[in-house]
């Protein structure tokens, strides 16, 4: 029999594995907005702090700025090791450093945490003015509140214009958010695996997971915070789901097929190997992440459309006047390729719909590094190649 503890005899995660105040603060830094942040859908969110990495150094007259947008459970931390303070090492590492496409010997990179997140930003983790965790009373957001929080960041480091604007799934909403409201402070723009709006079938996957969520005892209406137990069930389980999801049916048959964890026997209570795969990566996120932003953010995405009140998609992805890449991973089924496509045709200054060829699925956008960096260098030339050319 295996010695390997089950998933109902693994340890208790903490309520929530949002970054705290006292924890070490790693390579974060932090802007807090001047004034109470007024909401798309109404009312306003007082104490807004963002936090955010950087790398490089900004040149004299900003125009070597580069902001970097992460996905769903992503955070600031881009590029770098595991380290207090930073669970996980950089998710994009191969991208962003010296000699690399985003060289930081020459570019200035930005990320930060999203509003509404959990690693150093405003969330429902975060406490509110009145000195409590915000909780169910955090409200609700949209991609256009989360780049107006961040345009505020932009101005506060003293950037007018980003030379480049790249981001992926939920990054790229945001992405394209700053090209259609803020044209003139997007230099070029990279969207990888995303949407104009996101679609009936993105929303149903979402609104399972926060179903989810929520039918957990422990979500209390999802003021968790100070209890000993949070919605840990809920959310690993919303992993699980979402995780199927950004994976591609082929990748998961060519990698666990229908294969037993080790000794286990799946006729006598056991797992197979994907069963145990799938549980592997949902305790990684209840560790690191707060069910209270899964919940936000999620909503967030669900609420995104790029022509909301701006006449259409269509009409709105005229506004953009950046120079675009558009890139779909091929086997991406939770963002297919057809809404890239709409993007690239839509946008008046975007090349051909590239492809990413990959069998991982809506996460080769984050595995296939190398071809990522093949369309950064494009929009942004590497500085060396291009001194070679001149």
């Amino acid at each position: 029999m295996s010695t390997a503890l089950t998933p109902s005899q693994v340890p208790l995660p903490p309520a929530t594995g949002a970054w705290q105040e006292g924890d070490p603060p790693g390579r974060r830094l932090w802007y807090d907005l001047p004034a109470p942040l007024a909401l798309e859908a109404g009312g306003e969110l007082a104490g807004v702090r963002l936090a955010f990495e950087t790398w490089g150094r900004l040149a004299p007259d900003a125009s070597n700025a580069v902001l970097v947008l992460h996905a769903l459970t992503g955070d600031s931390h881009v590029a770098g090791p595991s380290e207090p303070g930073h669970p996980t090492p950089g998710w994009w590492d191969g991208l962003v450093g010296p000699g690399l496409a985003l060289d930081t010997d020459h570019w200035y990179v930005v990320a930060p945490n999203v509003l509404g997140g959990c690693q150093g930003s405003t969330g429902p983790a975060s406490l509110s003015p009145d000195g409590r965790r915000w909780g169910g009373a955090f409200p609700f957001l949209t991609q256009r509140d989360q780049v107006a929080a961040e345009a505020q960041v932009a101005d506060a480091l003293g950037i007018d214009r980003w030379a480049l604007v790249v981001g992926g799934s939920m990054g790229g909403m945001r992405a394209l958010e700053w090209a259609v409201s803020r044209p003139g402070r997007t230099g070029a723009l990279l969207l990888l695996a995303t949407a104009a709006a996101a679609s009936a079938e993105q929303i149903a996957w979402a609104a399972i997971q926060l179903h989810a969520i929520r039918s957990d005892p422990h979500w209390q209406g999802g003021d968790y915070h100070a209890t000993d137990h949070g919605p840990a069930t809920g959310l690993a389980q919303a992993r699980r789901l979402a995780h199927v999801t950004y994976r591609s049916e082929q990748e998961l048959h060519v990698r666990f097929g229908r294969t037993p964890q080790s000794t286990e026997d799946p006729w006598r209570g056991g797992r197979y190997q994907v069963e145990s795969y799938l549980d592997h990566h949902a305790d990684k996120l209840v560790r690191r992440f707060d069910a209270g932003s899964y919940v936000v953010l999620s909503e967030a995405m669900n609420s995104h459309d790029i022509g909301r009140g701006r006449g259409g998609v269509r009409s709105a992805l005229r506004r953009v006047t950046a120079p675009t890449l558009v890139a779909a991973v091929g086997s991406d089924r939770l963002y297919p390729p057809s809404q890239q496509r709409e993007l690239a045709s839509g946008i008046p200054t975007a090349d051909a719909l590239r492809l990413i060829e990959s069998p991982y699925g809506h996460d080769g956008f984050l595995i296939e590094v190398e071809q990522v960096a093949s369309l950064v260098g494009e929009l942004v030339p590497h500085p060396r190649t291009h001194q070679e050319k001149t």
